[in-house]
């Protein structure tokens, strides 16, 4: 499983002793699970159920659309907490976007 989804489980399992924290999923596109495997599918599937807000940045898969989505977490959060391990890829320009944007940056490969 990827972080993402690991993330979202944890939501889930702290808004049983929290009901105050809220699951919103700002997703890439409407398709992004169409090549993944079935029983990532489920998860994935049971996860959006359990959400209170579902937005996409794009309909349909491109390019840059989980660039854009990226983008758009930092653009609307206070903190940017993220499993970063190496000084490239998709993640560290997020990260690095983030503090570029003022946002403190929790790294939990660090703890």
């Amino acid at each position: 499983m990827g972080f993402d989804t690991l993330a979202a489980l944890t939501v889930i399992e702290l808004r049983k002793k929290h009901p105050q924290i809220k699951l919103i999923m700002v997703l890439p596109c409407k398709e992004q699970d169409r090549k993944w495997r079935d029983a990532d599918k489920k998860i994935y599937a049971d996860i959006l159920e359990q959400a209170d807000k579902i937005t996409y940045t794009s309909e349909h898969y491109h390019r840059a659309c989980m660039h854009v989505r990226n983008r758009r977490l930092v653009d609307g959060s206070g903190y940017c907490i993220a499993y970063l391990k190496e000084d490239a890829g998709g993640t560290a320009y997020t990260v690095d976007y983030a503090r570029q944007n003022g946002l403190e940056v929790i790294n939990i490969a660090e703890k």
